[in-house]
């Protein structure tokens, strides 16, 4: 049976581990600066959508995979590394605001975003130490799945999307180039950082 106590001890886990800084709301606040919050929308509908099936893969029994084959952990560790360090040189190229490039650049999108996730350490151990964490046995197993999975949705859009209205919000004091430049720079250097975590134990 699930109880409102295990329901709120649940979001309360989703709400710490999604506001807090990692991969995905640094590259939302950087997409907010740069593209709006608007633009950004798709980018965090494909996270939300990418972490609630997540939580339904792991579920299903694909969280074990980890333990029982450490090689997966290390081909995704390597993947999640690759292709951060990508989006931070994709960042580092981001010059200028305003249409006159709106062409040429675009904001993640949704399938891209959601797809993303599996490659995202920090979305592994979220989904995982919840699923271990917070799950029933029994007959309400899926029924409290399905709970967590609700609670990182219902949880997990405002956290998220507190980060791209900041984005936004400082888009107002990047106008000037140099500016830019160097929120550009801090955010790629951050998504770097972030391959640093990848690899701590």
């Amino acid at each position: 049976m699930i109880s409102l106590e295990l329901f709120a001890t649940t979001a309360t886990f989703a709400f710490v581990t999604s506001a807090t800084p990692g991969p995905n709301n640094i590259m939302l606040t950087a997409s907010g600066a740069n593209f709006g919050l608007v633009r950004t929308v798709p980018h965090i509908a494909g996270i939300i959508l990418g972490v609630a099936l997540m939580n339904i893969c792991v579920g299903l029994g694909l969280g074990a995979l980890f333990s029982q084959f450490p090689l997966v952990q290390q081909v995704l560790r390597v993947a999640g590394s690759a292709y951060l360090l990508w989006l931070a040189y994709k960042l580092l190229n981001f010059s200028s605001i305003g249409p006159s490039d709106s062409g040429t650049r675009r904001p993640f999108g949704f399938w891209q975003a959601a797809a993303f996730q599996y490659i995202n350490p920090k979305a592994w151990i979220m989904v995982i130490s919840a699923n271990a964490s917070f799950s029933l046995t029994g007959d309400d197993y899926w029924l409290s799945v399905a709970m967590i999975t609700l609670a990182f949705v219902l949880v997990g859009l405002p956290s998220i999307t507190l980060w791209a209205f900041f984005g936004q919000y400082i888009k107002r004091y990047l106008s000037n180039q140099r500016y830019l430049k160097c929120f550009n720079i801090g955010m790629t250097l951050l998504t770097a950082s972030c391959v640093i975590f990848i690899w701590m134990d």
